[in-house]
């Protein structure tokens, strides 16, 4: 088999949001609200996740993206023994742990940009950032100006250029590793680093911990760029592309849309990220949330079903398992990043069948190897019916899905022929002995034919 992240099911939690932290870091002392997400860990082992992406974790001004200590968690949270509590409390469960790397800049409060405050020119720090000129100035006055990161001053761009910042980010990885065992790193604006700084930290990565993962936060573009060959930068971007098509793809009765960016990216007959493993996603801490994005919410299900199902590597966002809303307001982010007590909200859970839905698509995408490592083919599609395979030699999952408010008949020809087919949604059984299958669809429904499984 392949390496653990290729295999994954990812868990994503907003620590600061989830805790109900202040939006200031302004505690005088250290807060131990990391305590309120060990509890976390089991739900996400109860519901078949086998990794887990959080953060911002390290000491930050606001939000958790302006850094002003690498080496620190944020006092809102805990300590670092705190932290690596977590992750040791993660790893008895099997649960494998990504944090944030905000590389692309720091906070005003770092100590390299205070030192310029005080010391101007003097400063030795002046080649750690980029565009610095003292003969300009800023919307916080500073009486000298710097490019910051999409014109968001308290974001200050570094210069990964320079050999002296990049050797303390790369110290800094390396006290991540070895201070708190984490097995992978997500990077924050990776579209914005330079291509030979993610090289070297993914050569320098791999020698500090075998099977280390790095996965880079990309919006737009090629993304291929970022994984090459599989062996020099990143093992995965942030698929932004088929989010999208997700959601809008049902508010739209248009499975054309989805179905055309799979084929884009993943066909067997030339798609262009053909072999790699992107990291799929139906909404995270920057985009509104699913069940605020969706015309008709039990859309939900089958929009599940393509995430575990279609190519590529699921993540869930914290809450969304119960159909959370949360919307973005102009700049504002916290709609999206709320505060949650676990246990009364799975005390008075408002959508079970969701949750329910979700850990049973854990369990087949962990049964069956085709759900990972298997061809993509599309066997229907209409505007409402889309129906497509996963096929690993011999073994093959078909998954079946309807956006209509009817129940819908789909007659399809099943990709491996002389095996019989369990459906793991309604329990029926198929096979191919008339050449064609006929299956029956409720309105909004799925189905999830499966060969049996088998060790590959």
């Amino acid at each position: 088999m392949g390496k653990w992240y290729e295999e994954a099911v990812f868990y994503h939690m907003y620590p600061l949001g989830m805790t109900g932290a202040p939006k200031m870091n302004q505690e005088e002392g250290t807060v131990h609200r990391f305590e309120q997400l060990y509890p976390w860990l089991d739900h996400m082992k109860d519901m078949g996740f086998s990794a887990v992406y959080i953060g911002p974790l390290f000491e930050s001004s606001t939000h958790g993206y302006d850094t002003k200590d690498y080496k620190r968690t944020d006092r809102r949270l805990g300590d670092n023994d705190d932290f690596k509590c977590f992750v040791e409390k993660a790893h008895e469960r099997n649960i494998k742990v990504v944090v944030d790397g905000v590389f692309n800049h720091t906070g005003r409060e770092f100590f390299a940009f205070q030192d310029i405050q005080k010391n101007r020119e003097n400063s030795r720090y002046c080649g750690w950032y980029k565009g610095l000129w003292f003969g300009g100035n800023t919307p916080y006055n500073d009486g000298f100006s710097y490019e910051a990161w999409r014109g968001c001053f308290e974001l200050v761009n570094l210069n990964l250029q320079n050999e002296e910042v990049k050797e303390y980010l790369m110290d800094v990885i390396r006290f991540w590793i070895t201070e708190f065992d984490i097995d992978g790193i997500r990077l924050d604006s990776a579209d914005c680093l330079d291509f030979y700084f993610m090289e070297e930290m993914r050569r320098r990565t791999s020698e500090w911990k075998e099977d280390f993962w790095l996965m880079g936060e990309v919006i737009h573009g090629d993304y291929s760029r970022y994984i090459q060959d599989g062996q020099k930068m990143l093992h995965s971007v942030t698929n932004y592309e088929l989010h999208k098509g997700l959601y809008s793809g049902h508010n739209d009765h248009n499975y054309f849309e989805i179905a055309h960016t799979i084929r884009r990216q993943f066909d067997q007959n030339g798609g262009i990220y053909r072999g790699m493993r992107l990291y799929s996603f139906v909404d995270n801490h920057d985009v509104d949330r699913l069940a605020s994005k969706l015309n008709i919410w039990e859309h939900s299900f089958s929009v599940y079903a393509l995430l575990y199902l279609l190519p590529g590597i699921p993540s869930v966002y914290y809450g969304s398992e119960w159909g959370i809303e949360g919307v973005k307001v102009g700049p504002n982010d916290d709609g999206m990043r709320p505060a949650v007590n676990l246990e009364e909200t799975l005390a008075d859970n408002p959508h079970p069948d969701l949750m329910e839905w979700i850990r049973r698509l854990g369990q087949i995408h962990g049964k069956y190897p085709a759900c990972v490592y298997g061809e993509y083919r599309e066997l229907l599609l209409t505007n409402r019916q889309y129906v497509f395979a996963r096929i690993l030699g011999d073994q093959a999952v078909v998954a079946a899905v309807n956006n209509d408010e009817n129940p819908a008949s789909v007659t399809f020809a099943l990709p491996v022929g002389g095996k019989e087919y369990l459906d793991e949604v309604s329990g029926e059984k198929y096979s191919d002995d008339q050449g064609l299958v006929t299956i029956e669809l409720k309105k909004y429904g799925c189905a999830v034919l499966c060969t049996p499984a088998q060790e590959v």
